[in-house]
């Protein structure tokens, strides 16, 4: 029974779990996509939110906070001035976990686990939507001028 198992432990102490993961906090902030397998991404998208959620204010408080959890500054200074102003807006779910199907060595579940707001992909089509209906009436043709008369201009010569 899971009663009560709130974390998932990843087969790891505790000290080499929030390592980890505050590594692959970092790398995702600097790369803004990883592969990763499915149970390090839920753990790392657990870990990384609150963090990504605490930069879009940016206070002294803050950042000591989230330094703390990711002991690199590169990676806090880029989380509060780069990602923080492109999420500002979003209520939440800054992350995105696409499963890849399984690893070619140990067959473990593998995801890619990147920034929502950083997918060109998604957003391009976002973009491109039309707002107007489309009729089911054929195109208009477009006019075409009159045929020049040969008989008429060889007359003239």
């Amino acid at each position: 029974m899971r009663h009560g198992k709130k974390v998932n432990h990843l087969g790891r102490k505790t000290a080499h779990r929030k390592a980890m993961l505050a590594n692959m906090a970092c790398s995702l902030i600097e790369h803004k996509r990883i592969n990763t397998t499915v149970a390090k991404a839920k753990a790392l998208k657990q870990f990384v939110e609150p963090l990504i959620t605490k930069s879009k204010e940016d206070t002294t408080h803050n950042r000591r906070v989230v330094y703390s959890r990711l002991r690199q500054k590169a990676a806090v200074a880029e989380l509060f001035r780069d990602v923080a102003a492109k999420i500002g807006d979003r209520p939440g779910g800054y992350t995105r976990i696409i499963k890849l199907g399984n690893r070619l060595g140990d067959n473990a579940d593998m995801a890619m686990i990147e920034l929502v707001d950083y997918n060109e992909i998604y957003r391009a089509g976002e973009k491109k939507k039309k707002s107007t209906r489309r009729s089911r009436r054929g195109k208009s043709k477009a006019v075409t001028p009159p045929p020049v008369d040969t008989k008429a201009s060889n007359e003239e010569e």
